[in-house]
């Protein structure tokens, strides 16, 4: 068969173990998955109840305008259905994007740190990558962006917070950076922490499409929303890029079930509040535990952490998996010596300092 040759030098997307794996590996009990950003809280009650509701039509298509969720997007961030577009999670969102604008001959711009399916899609169409190394502190270097970008540049990825990092760009820097950008570009603003952030230095990115005419704001309900399950994540920006965004977009590219299980989680705004409040207060108790033990860490305002491992950041997940606690390697986010570990809740995290108190005590 003829394969694209770049095929030859990439590899599939690499799942983590899953907690039965881990249990009948390692014979225990119990075991805690903070290795993918999920919720620790679940989603919102009333998600559970919409779907004990859902009983009939299921041999029919999904509603391939998204229009129920499309007109509560639109009315909660106050902008034009047509200014919406609503993917398959974020991933099929970066697919989407990645299709309709890269090709051999264009580049793309983004962090040497960051989502790896920017990078991976990018290839799979034949584009150049530009990756610009991170600051000291682990932020993107958005002037070095700059330098590298050119009117090839297709497009320019900003992941804020970035993911595995979980550093976070203030929105005066971030506007900065959008007046000097290229305007030939499209610049996409992926903010699938976006409602994790706490700093007042955050802004509504979205509702600056109409100040940035080559700006996508790229969200999900996998991470806050707590419906990693159902793959849903959606974008704004003006109307004339989603025009062009949706002729590459696959028909009924969403479930039906998900999407009302969106427009339900959408709805319980108080349920998304108290896991927030809830994940920043147990975001301190890393920082402090870091602090407690000289470990560096990087500054999140996420629902993860980037900690320091006093040994190779494999065999600390290694030992982790034997205590329960599973874990994302920094060696396979590009970021050795650290491991990337997901806020859960308090028993879980209180838990997990306690296995880790094992990779102190055994360096």
């Amino acid at each position: 068969m003829n394969w694209k040759p770049i095929l030859s030098s990439m590899r599939p997307y690499a799942p983590g173990r899953s907690i039965a794996e881990v249990k009948r590996t390692y014979g225990l009990q119990e075991v805690h998955k903070l290795a993918s950003n999920e919720n620790p809280y679940g989603t919102s009650p009333a998600v559970a109840e919409y779907l004990r509701s859902c009983a009939d039509q299921f041999e029919m298509y999904p509603d391939v305008y998204t229009s129920g969720l499309r007109a509560d997007l639109a009315n909660y961030h106050e902008v034009d259905p047509n200014e919406l577009i609503i993917s398959n999670g974020s991933d099929e969102m970066v697919t989407i994007i990645s299709r309709a604008l890269l090709q051999p001959g264009a580049n793309t711009v983004m962090a040497s740190v960051t989502f790896p399916q920017y990078a991976h899609n990018a290839k799979v169409e034949g584009a150049e990558i530009r990756q610009v190394e991170m600051l000291d502190n682990g932020d993107h270097n958005l002037e070095g962006f700059l330098q590298v970008a050119d009117e090839q540049t297709a497009i320019i990825w900003v992941c804020n917070p970035n993911n595995p990092t979980g550093n976070f760009l203030p929105s005066q820097t971030i506007k900065d950076f959008l007046d000097r950008a290229p305007k030939t570009a499209l610049i996409v603003l992926d903010e699938a922490y976006f409602e994790y952030v706490t700093s007042s230095e955050q802004e509504d990115a979205m509702r600056w499409i109409h100040d940035y005419d080559n700006l996508l704001v790229s969200r999900t309900f996998s991470k806050a929303y707590g419906l990693a399950s159902f793959r849903i994540g959606y974008a704004v920006a003006n109307e004339g890029i989603i025009q062009e965004l949706n002729k590459v977009r696959n028909p009924f590219n969403c479930n039906t079930l998900a999407l009302g299980a969106a427009e339900v989680a959408l709805a319980d705004q108080q349920f998304l509040k108290d896991c927030v409040t809830k994940n920043e207060t147990e975001r301190t108790r890393y920082v402090a535990y870091a602090k407690e033990n000289q470990l560096a860490i990087y500054p999140s305002e996420t629902n993860f952490v980037l900690i320091e491992v006093p040994v190779d950041a494999n065999e600390a997940c290694e030992i982790l998996l034997q205590h329960g606690y599973i874990v994302r390697s920094g060696n396979l986010l590009g970021t050795p010596g650290f491991v990337r570990v997901t806020i859960g809740t308090e028993q879980q995290n209180t838990g997990f300092f306690k296995a880790f108190d094992q990779l102190l005590t055994n360096k």
